[in-house]
C-alpha cells in the first residue's frame, strides 16, 4: 500500500451559494457548490419527487496544458460520465420525496488536476450537498431531512502487486487496473466502475481491492464530518 495524500475540505468557500467547498488532495483541487430551485426535469413534472443533479469541468489550465472551456450545450464525453456518476451518488444517498419537488444541482470545478478528480468530486459535492439541505431545511423550505446515507468516494490503481489509493495522475496512468468506489459511510456499496488497463484483473486481486479500498476512506469520511460539525 502506497502513501495516501494528505486532504482537507474547506466549508463555505463561496458567499453566493447555500452549500460550499474547496476540496484539496494533494495538487487536485475541486471546488463544489450548490444550489436549488423549483425547476424539475420534465419528467418529474407530474410527481412530487425531487432531484439532484450534477454539472463536473475542468478549467482550462486545471492540467499542464491548456484546454479549451468546456460548454453547458456540449459538454465532453468524459465530463458528461462523471457528472451523471456524481448525481446518481448523490442521489442514492437521499429519500428524494423529502424534497418535496425541488431541484438541487450540485457544480464540481476542477480548478487544478492531478488524479482522482472524480473520487474527490464526489467528496467534496456531498459536503456542498449537506449543507445546501441544512440552509433548506433552516429556512422552511423541506421539513424532513432527505439525507438518509452519507457518502464517500476513493479512487484506486494496481500497479503489479501495489495498490494505490486516491492516486495521481502519473500513478493512475501506468496502473494495471484502476477501480473507483463509491460507499457509505457505513460501508455498503454505492457505485464501482472499474477497468483492467493492461489486461483482465484477477478475481482474488480485485476482492482485495475491495476489502481494502473502504479502509482507505477513513480520512475522507473524517474529513467530510469535520467540514460539517
Amino acid at each position: 500500500m502506497l502513501y495516501m495524500r494528505s486532504l482537507e475540505i474547506s466549508p463555505h468557500i463561496n458567499a453566493h451559494t447555500p452549500g460550499s467547498c474547496l476540496v484539496k488532495a494533494g495538487q487536485t483541487h475541486v471546488l463544489c457548490t450548490a444550489s436549488y430551485s423549483e425547476k424539475r426535469p420534465g419528467f418529474l413534472q407530474s410527481t412530487p419527487s425531487g432531484w439532484i443533479s450534477a454539472e463536473y469541468s475542468m478549467l482550462p489550465h486545471a492540467t499542464h496544458s491548456r484546454s479549451n472551456r468546456e460548454s453547458l450545450q456540449k459538454p465532453k464525453g468524459r465530463s458528461m460520465e462523471i457528472q451523471r456518476l456524481i448525481a446518481r451518488a448523490l442521489r442514492a444517498a437521499c429519500n428524494l420525496t423529502h424534497l418535496q419537488g425541488l431541484h438541487i444541482l450540485v457544480d464540481c470545478d476542477v480548478l487544478q488536476a492531478d488524479g482522482s478528480t472524480r473520487t474527490q468530486s464526489i467528496n467534496g459535492a456531498f459536503v456542498a450537498l449537506s449543507l445546501t439541505v441544512t440552509k433548506m431545511m433552516q429556512r422552511g423550505l423541506i421539513h424532513t431531512n432527505p439525507i438518509i446515507h452519507n457518502i464517500c468516494a476513493i479512487a484506486c490503481a494496481v500497479q503489479g502487486s501495489e495498490l494505490h489509493f486516491d492516486p495521481t495522475y502519473t500513478e493512475d496512468s501506468s496502473a494495471d487496473a484502476d477501480c473507483n468506489f463509491v460507499f457509505t459511510h457505513k460501508g455498503a456499496l454505492v457505485e464501482i466502475q472499474g477497468t483492467g488497463e493492461r489486461g483482465p484483473i484477477d478475481v482474488p486481486s480485485f476482492d482485495n481491492l475491495l476489502r481494502t479500498a473502504f479502509e482507505h476512506t477513513h480520512t475522507a469520511r473524517t474529513e467530510q464530518l469535520r467540514a460539517l460539525a
